[in-house]
């Protein structure tokens, strides 16, 4: 009996060191193709092509929007996840607040049809909506894709808020209406700036959806209408600029900035 606990506590630590070399392969393996785009924003490429590694430079970064279609594609990109996240995130947070708040009618049926874009292959969605706008006669542009976008941030929104809200504690909006608050004073004072960082994640979450997306995009932007992604996707097929690996490691510049700074704020608030 003793024998037997000796090997089993000899057989941890194997066990341990094995786990934590398969976690190390499995974040290579994800972050492997992140490292790639960031070194190769400073390649200098042969040809058209940026795939294979040729000489070190700083050029690329020194004129990253040297590319004028990958410029405009850009802003489109940053103007339609800006309108669909601020759309997103107020219907999805108002979803949130009423679905956890309040009890009514045919609220399982509602928190059904918030689950069921994520659920649903983007391919599905990205050919209903084709469908909906063709039917409809809607001429395929800017305006289809943020609409489309909102529909999928939609629900990633008010899961996000959700998840917020699940916790709160209502008594605080009683007793400040009890106080002689009146019902936007105490949402504006009491209950909106505790459920702000959950509202602050679902907007950047979405965001990022949205900046990101491509085969819903691809079925309702018609031909005036052109993302980055798409741009991306379209210009692979001639040549692979380098400025193509410069901006997208700028975005991911930013979003690691966005990332430390709500760090750094939540260890300063737990601090304090």
């Amino acid at each position: 009996m003793t024998a037997s606990i000796v090997a089993t506590k000899q057989r941890r630590p194997l066990r341990s060191r094995l786990l934590g070399f398969w976690a190390i392969l499995v974040y290579a393996w994800l972050f492997a193709p992140i490292v790639v785009v960031v070194a190769f924003s400073f390649n200098r490429p042969a040809g058209k092509f940026n795939t294979a590694w040729n000489e070190f430079t700083l050029d690329n970064w020194a004129d990253p929007f040297k590319r004028q279609d990958l410029t405009d594609s850009l802003i489109t990109s940053l103007q339609v996840a800006a309108a669909a996240a601020f759309v997103a995130t107020i219907f999805g947070g108002l979803m949130a607040l009423a679905t956890s708040r309040y009890e009514f009618r045919g609220k399982g049926f509602v928190n059904i049809l918030t689950v069921l874009p994520l659920t649903s292959p983007e391919i599905v969605l990205g050919s209903s909506l084709f469908t909906l706008f063709f039917a409809r006669d809607l001429g395929l542009g800017f305006t289809t894709v943020v609409i489309a976008h909102i529909m999928f941030c939609l629900s990633f929104v008010a899961l996000t808020v959700q998840a917020r809200v699940r916790g709160f504690d209502w008594s605080f909006e009683d007793a400040a209406m009890d106080l002689g608050s009146t019902p936007w004073r105490t949402f504006r004072t009491v209950t909106f700036p505790l459920i702000l960082p959950g509202i602050a994640a679902a907007a950047l979450l979405s965001f990022a959806l949205s900046i990101d997306d491509y085969i819903i995009t691809s079925f309702v932007a018609g031909d005036a209408t052109t993302t980055f992604p798409m741009r991306i996707f379209n210009a692979a097929k001639t040549e692979i600029p380098a400025q193509v690996n410069v901006i997208a490691s700028m975005i991911l510049l930013v979003a690691v900035a966005l990332m430390a700074i709500g760090a750094w704020r939540t260890l300063k608030q737990e601090k304090a």
